[in-house]
Protein backbone atom coordinates (compact mmCIF):
# COMPACT_ATOMS: atom_id res chain seq x y z
CA UNK A 1 0.00 0.00 0.00
CA UNK A 2 2.98 2.30 0.93
CA UNK A 3 4.24 2.06 -2.68
CA UNK A 4 0.55 3.18 -4.41
CA UNK A 5 -0.09 5.78 -1.67
CA UNK A 6 4.01 7.14 -2.91
CA UNK A 7 3.26 6.47 -6.37
CA UNK A 8 -0.33 8.10 -6.00
CA UNK A 9 1.17 11.33 -4.10
CA UNK A 10 3.73 12.23 -7.16
CA UNK A 11 0.47 11.76 -9.44
CA UNK A 12 -0.96 14.32 -7.25
CA UNK A 13 2.32 16.88 -7.11
CA UNK A 14 2.62 16.43 -10.95
CA UNK A 15 -0.84 17.47 -11.98
CA UNK A 16 -0.08 20.78 -10.09
CA UNK A 17 1.66 23.00 -12.83
CA UNK A 18 1.96 26.43 -12.90
CA UNK A 19 -0.03 28.44 -15.59
CA UNK A 20 -1.64 24.82 -16.57
CA UNK A 21 -3.59 24.12 -13.28
CA UNK A 22 -5.27 21.47 -11.57
CA UNK A 23 -8.66 22.13 -11.28
CA UNK A 24 -10.58 20.40 -8.19
CA UNK A 25 -14.33 20.44 -8.22
CA UNK A 26 -14.24 19.97 -4.09
CA UNK A 27 -16.14 17.01 -2.96
CA UNK A 28 -18.36 15.97 -0.22
CA UNK A 29 -18.67 12.36 -0.25
CA UNK A 30 -18.48 9.35 -2.25
CA UNK A 31 -21.18 10.03 -4.55
CA UNK A 32 -19.97 13.45 -5.53
CA UNK A 33 -16.44 12.37 -5.29
CA UNK A 34 -17.38 9.63 -7.60
CA UNK A 35 -19.08 12.17 -9.98
CA UNK A 36 -16.20 14.51 -10.32
CA UNK A 37 -13.68 11.45 -10.92
CA UNK A 38 -16.52 10.30 -13.55
CA UNK A 39 -16.12 13.72 -14.97
CA UNK A 40 -12.82 13.16 -15.92
CA UNK A 41 -11.27 15.60 -13.12
CA UNK A 42 -7.49 13.38 -12.56
CA UNK A 43 -8.12 14.57 -8.72
CA UNK A 44 -10.23 14.65 -5.98
CA UNK A 45 -10.62 17.15 -2.81
CA UNK A 46 -12.54 17.12 -0.46
CA UNK A 47 -13.89 20.59 1.29
CA UNK A 48 -13.78 20.56 5.10
CA UNK A 49 -17.18 22.78 5.07
CA UNK A 50 -18.70 20.70 2.68
CA UNK A 51 -18.21 17.43 4.74
CA UNK A 52 -19.21 18.68 7.92
CA UNK A 53 -22.26 19.53 6.54
CA UNK A 54 -23.22 16.31 4.98
CA UNK A 55 -21.62 14.69 8.57
CA UNK A 56 -23.72 16.86 10.56
CA UNK A 57 -21.39 19.41 12.10
CA UNK A 58 -20.64 22.75 11.96
CA UNK A 59 -17.38 23.96 9.65
CA UNK A 60 -14.32 25.22 11.73
CA UNK A 61 -13.14 21.77 13.23
CA UNK A 62 -16.49 20.99 15.21
CA UNK A 63 -16.71 17.55 13.59
CA UNK A 64 -14.26 14.56 15.34
CA UNK A 65 -11.47 13.84 13.56
CA UNK A 66 -12.34 10.40 13.37
CA UNK A 67 -15.42 11.39 11.65
CA UNK A 68 -13.64 13.73 9.21
CA UNK A 69 -10.32 10.64 8.48
CA UNK A 70 -13.46 8.40 7.76
CA UNK A 71 -15.38 10.56 5.56
CA UNK A 72 -11.79 11.15 3.77
CA UNK A 73 -11.63 7.30 3.73
CA UNK A 74 -15.04 6.50 1.66
CA UNK A 75 -14.24 9.02 -0.94
CA UNK A 76 -11.00 7.59 -1.40
CA UNK A 77 -11.99 4.30 -1.77
CA UNK A 78 -14.38 4.68 -4.38
CA UNK A 79 -12.34 6.43 -6.72
CA UNK A 80 -8.90 5.46 -8.63
CA UNK A 81 -7.12 8.86 -8.80
CA UNK A 82 -5.23 10.59 -6.14
CA UNK A 83 -7.28 12.46 -2.95
CA UNK A 84 -6.40 15.23 -1.24
CA UNK A 85 -8.55 16.13 2.08
CA UNK A 86 -8.95 19.36 3.43
CA UNK A 87 -8.10 18.63 7.17
CA UNK A 88 -8.89 22.60 8.48
CA UNK A 89 -5.81 22.42 11.16
CA UNK A 90 -5.39 19.20 12.15
CA UNK A 91 -8.27 18.77 14.79
CA UNK A 92 -5.56 18.86 17.38
CA UNK A 93 -3.97 15.53 16.18
CA UNK A 94 0.47 15.20 16.47
CA UNK A 95 1.79 15.43 12.68
CA UNK A 96 3.01 11.97 12.89
CA UNK A 97 -0.66 10.82 13.97
CA UNK A 98 -1.83 13.17 11.10
CA UNK A 99 0.00 12.03 8.48
CA UNK A 100 -0.66 8.08 9.64
CA UNK A 101 -4.68 8.78 9.41
CA UNK A 102 -4.25 10.43 6.28
CA UNK A 103 -2.54 7.88 4.60
CA UNK A 104 -4.47 5.18 6.27
CA UNK A 105 -7.61 6.76 4.45
CA UNK A 106 -5.84 6.54 1.23
CA UNK A 107 -5.24 10.42 0.79
CA UNK A 108 -1.96 11.92 -0.40
CA UNK A 109 -2.38 15.21 -0.26
CA UNK A 110 -4.06 17.51 2.49
CA UNK A 111 -4.78 21.23 3.34
CA UNK A 112 -3.75 22.93 6.78
CA UNK A 113 -5.03 26.38 7.85
CA UNK A 114 -2.96 28.70 9.58
CA UNK A 115 -5.50 30.57 11.53
CA UNK A 116 -7.11 29.08 14.72
CA UNK A 117 -10.96 27.45 13.83
CA UNK A 118 -11.95 29.03 17.35
CA UNK A 119 -11.02 32.59 17.16
CA UNK A 120 -9.96 33.22 13.49
CA UNK A 121 -7.27 34.78 14.65
CA UNK A 122 -3.91 33.95 12.58
CA UNK A 123 -1.69 31.83 14.42
CA UNK A 124 1.95 32.96 14.72
CA UNK A 125 4.43 32.61 11.50
CA UNK A 126 6.90 30.12 13.46
CA UNK A 127 4.14 28.50 14.46
CA UNK A 128 2.75 27.40 11.48
CA UNK A 129 6.16 27.21 9.41
CA UNK A 130 6.72 24.23 12.69
CA UNK A 131 3.83 22.62 11.95
CA UNK A 132 4.06 22.71 8.36
CA UNK A 133 7.88 21.77 8.70
CA UNK A 134 6.50 18.59 10.92
CA UNK A 135 4.13 16.81 9.02
CA UNK A 136 6.78 17.02 5.95
CA UNK A 137 9.17 14.97 8.11
CA UNK A 138 6.24 12.66 9.26
CA UNK A 139 5.52 11.91 6.17
CA UNK A 140 9.31 11.24 4.96
CA UNK A 141 9.00 8.50 8.28
CA UNK A 142 5.88 7.30 6.57
CA UNK A 143 7.85 6.97 3.03
CA UNK A 144 5.19 9.42 1.34
CA UNK A 145 5.75 12.79 0.10
CA UNK A 146 2.43 14.07 1.03
CA UNK A 147 1.21 17.22 -0.86
CA UNK A 148 0.60 19.46 1.48
CA UNK A 149 -1.76 23.04 0.73
CA UNK A 150 -0.62 25.52 2.88
CA UNK A 151 -3.81 27.57 3.05
CA UNK A 152 -3.25 31.48 4.13
CA UNK A 153 -6.04 32.98 5.91
CA UNK A 154 -4.78 36.33 6.15
CA UNK A 155 -7.04 37.66 3.54
CA UNK A 156 -9.79 36.32 4.83
CA UNK A 157 -10.88 39.39 7.44
CA UNK A 158 -10.31 41.99 5.64
CA UNK A 159 -8.68 44.44 7.93
CA UNK A 160 -5.75 46.31 8.35
CA UNK A 161 -3.57 47.87 5.33
CA UNK A 162 -4.09 46.24 2.52
CA UNK A 163 -0.05 46.51 1.35
CA UNK A 164 0.74 45.33 4.63
CA UNK A 165 -1.64 42.08 3.66
CA UNK A 166 0.51 41.56 0.99
CA UNK A 167 3.31 41.80 2.40
CA UNK A 168 2.99 39.17 5.28
CA UNK A 169 1.16 36.76 3.05
CA UNK A 170 4.29 36.80 0.70
CA UNK A 171 6.70 36.36 4.13
CA UNK A 172 5.05 33.72 4.80
CA UNK A 173 4.29 32.07 1.75
CA UNK A 174 7.65 32.14 1.29
CA UNK A 175 8.58 30.72 4.58
CA UNK A 176 5.29 28.07 4.22
CA UNK A 177 7.24 26.53 1.04
CA UNK A 178 10.65 26.59 2.83
CA UNK A 179 8.94 24.49 5.45
CA UNK A 180 7.91 21.92 3.37
CA UNK A 181 4.42 23.11 1.75
CA UNK A 182 3.74 22.40 -1.93
CA UNK A 183 1.53 24.89 -2.61
CA UNK A 184 0.15 27.79 -0.64
CA UNK A 185 -3.41 28.64 -0.69
CA UNK A 186 -4.22 32.37 -0.09
CA UNK A 187 -8.03 32.01 0.77
CA UNK A 188 -10.19 34.86 0.05
CA UNK A 189 -7.60 36.89 -2.87
CA UNK A 190 -8.95 38.31 -5.46
CA UNK A 191 -6.80 41.16 -6.32
CA UNK A 192 -4.78 40.10 -9.76
CA UNK A 193 -2.00 42.19 -9.21
CA UNK A 194 -1.43 40.91 -5.13
CA UNK A 195 -2.36 36.90 -7.03
CA UNK A 196 0.65 37.79 -9.09
CA UNK A 197 3.41 38.68 -6.30
CA UNK A 198 2.42 35.91 -4.19
CA UNK A 199 2.73 33.75 -7.58
CA UNK A 200 6.15 35.17 -7.82
CA UNK A 201 6.94 34.51 -4.36
CA UNK A 202 5.84 30.42 -4.39
CA UNK A 203 7.09 29.85 -8.16
CA UNK A 204 3.25 29.62 -8.95
CA UNK A 205 2.54 27.24 -6.54
CA UNK A 206 -0.44 29.01 -5.41
CA UNK A 207 -3.95 27.14 -5.01
CA UNK A 208 -6.98 30.25 -6.11
CA UNK A 209 -10.62 29.66 -4.83
CA UNK A 210 -12.71 29.93 -8.15
CA UNK A 211 -15.75 31.92 -6.91
CA UNK A 212 -19.78 31.93 -8.43
CA UNK A 213 -19.69 34.70 -10.76
CA UNK A 214 -15.92 35.58 -10.13
CA UNK A 215 -13.45 34.97 -13.25
CA UNK A 216 -13.32 31.91 -14.74
CA UNK A 217 -10.52 28.43 -14.73
CA UNK A 218 -9.01 30.53 -18.01
CA UNK A 219 -8.60 33.97 -16.19
CA UNK A 220 -7.50 32.41 -12.99
CA UNK A 221 -5.28 30.18 -15.12
CA UNK A 222 -3.64 32.69 -16.85
CA UNK A 223 -2.37 34.26 -13.82
CA UNK A 224 0.54 31.59 -13.25
CA UNK A 225 -1.61 29.85 -10.60
CA UNK A 226 -0.65 25.78 -10.34
CA UNK A 227 -4.16 25.07 -8.50
CA UNK A 228 -7.60 26.04 -8.62
CA UNK A 229 -10.55 24.48 -6.08
CA UNK A 230 -14.17 25.35 -5.39
CA UNK A 231 -14.46 24.97 -1.86
CA UNK A 232 -18.05 24.65 -0.14
CA UNK A 233 -19.53 26.37 -3.52
CA UNK A 234 -20.78 23.02 -5.47
CA UNK A 235 -22.30 21.56 -2.55
CA UNK A 236 -23.69 24.95 -1.78
CA UNK A 237 -25.28 25.30 -5.36
CA UNK A 238 -26.77 21.32 -4.76
CA UNK A 239 -28.07 22.66 -1.50
CA UNK A 240 -29.75 25.45 -3.03
CA UNK A 241 -31.13 23.01 -5.78
CA UNK A 242 -32.35 20.34 -3.27
CA UNK A 243 -34.30 23.38 -1.82
CA UNK A 244 -36.02 23.97 -5.26
CA UNK A 245 -36.88 20.54 -5.75
CA UNK A 246 -38.05 20.09 -2.47
CA UNK A 247 -40.65 23.51 -2.46
CA UNK A 248 -42.11 21.82 -5.75
CA UNK A 249 -42.73 18.71 -4.27
CA UNK A 250 -44.45 21.02 -1.32
CA UNK A 251 -46.53 22.85 -3.37
CA UNK A 252 -47.60 19.32 -5.56
CA UNK A 253 -45.79 20.32 -9.19
CA UNK A 254 -43.73 18.00 -10.64
CA UNK A 255 -39.76 19.33 -9.68
CA UNK A 256 -38.59 17.84 -12.57
CA UNK A 257 -39.58 20.83 -14.51
CA UNK A 258 -43.48 20.40 -15.72
CA UNK A 259 -46.39 22.35 -14.03
CA UNK A 260 -49.25 20.14 -14.06
CA UNK A 261 -49.24 18.86 -10.23
CA UNK A 262 -48.26 15.58 -9.08
CA UNK A 263 -51.14 13.19 -8.52
CA UNK A 264 -51.76 12.40 -4.78
CA UNK A 265 -50.28 9.19 -3.69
Amino acid sequence: MTIDLADRAAELRALHRPGDPLVLPNVWDAASARAVAAAGFPAVATSSAAVAETLGHADGEATPPGEMIAAVARIARVVDVPVTADLERGYGLRPAELVERLLAAGAVGLNLEDSDPATGRLVEVDEQVALLAAVRAAARVAGVEVVINARLDIFLGGGGDPAGRLAEAVDRARRYRAAGADCVYPIGLTDPDAVCALVDAADGWINLLARPGGPGVADLAALGVARISYGHHLHAAVGARTEELLAAVRAGADPFGSARPVASG
